[in-house]
């Protein structure tokens, strides 16, 4: 059983982390409390003027099922098993208390679940990713994310594409970074590395996001690579490169 974001392509069998991120005056805010989270699947057949969307409730989690993160961050983890949850599209609803003064209201956001992607093959994973970022220019004390976009390098035959845009979509992707400096000894690129195959922190489709603190980085050049695995395959990008200035 695979652990899964949001928009990870989460299939049945796998466990999704709906995550619920809470903002007060641009700072992140914890709240009073929650009254519950619930979980509605989105029936076609079940459509009317009343229902337009379809919502049937399929599960609710209780305050004491809410992971508090850290400060303003919340989580509950959804064990998408069979026969009760189907392939469609649902919505997570955040029954939320944020000050004591307020009613409770409720904040929505939706998810899929994506059939398994099945494919054979009589040779094995050939093809290759490209991998770009941005921003690639920072200046010092910014903390913010960076924004990895992961392309699958492969024929244009439609099943060939979806198969290696979903391997790009389901896999781990880690971050690796060192200051550059091109007279350096070998024995120096420990001394160099600032970043060692840190697990990017968000996932939506082929992008990846991993937040950088350059409060404590020194000014200068830095190499960026990043690392997709899945299986017994291992893709490692060439080094690009990030500038932190004044």
């Amino acid at each position: 059983m695979a652990l899964k974001q949001r928009y990870q392509n989460p299939a049945v069998g796998d466990t999704i982390r709906l995550r619920l991120d809470v903002y007060n005056s641009n700072q992140y805010r914890d709240v009073t409390g929650f009254d519950k989270v619930e979980i509605y699947y989105l029936d076609p057949a079940a459509r009317t003027a009343e229902n337009p969307d379809g919502r049937l409730l399929f599960y609710t989690f209780q305050p004491n099922q809410i992971t508090h993160e850290g400060e303003g961050k919340y989580y509950v983890d959804l064990v998408v098993s069979s026969p009760s949850f189907v392939v469609g599209k649902y919505i997570d609803s955040w029954h939320v208390n944020f000050d004591g003064q307020q009613p409770i209201s409720a904040h929505e956001s939706y998810f899929e679940i994506f059939p398994a992607l099945w494919i054979t093959s009589p040779i094995p994973i050939v093809y290759d990713f490209s991998f770009r970022f941005t921003p690639s220019k920072i200046r010092k004390g910014n903390k913010k994310h960076l924004r990895i976009e992961i392309m699958p390098n492969v024929p244009r035959q439609p099943d060939l594409v979806r198969y290696y845009q979903n391997l790009a979509i389901v896999s781990d992707i880690y971050v690796s970074m060192e200051l550059h400096c091109a007279d350096c000894l070998p024995e120096e690129e420990d001394l160099r590395l600032v970043i060692e195959r840190d697990l990017t922190d968000f996932r939506e489709k082929c992008y990846a996001y991993y937040f950088l603190d350059t409060t404590e980085m020194d000014c200068g050049i830095y190499n960026v690579w990043f690392e997709l695995c899945f299986g017994d395959n291992v893709y490692i990008s060439e080094k690009q490169q990030l500038q932190v200035h004044d």
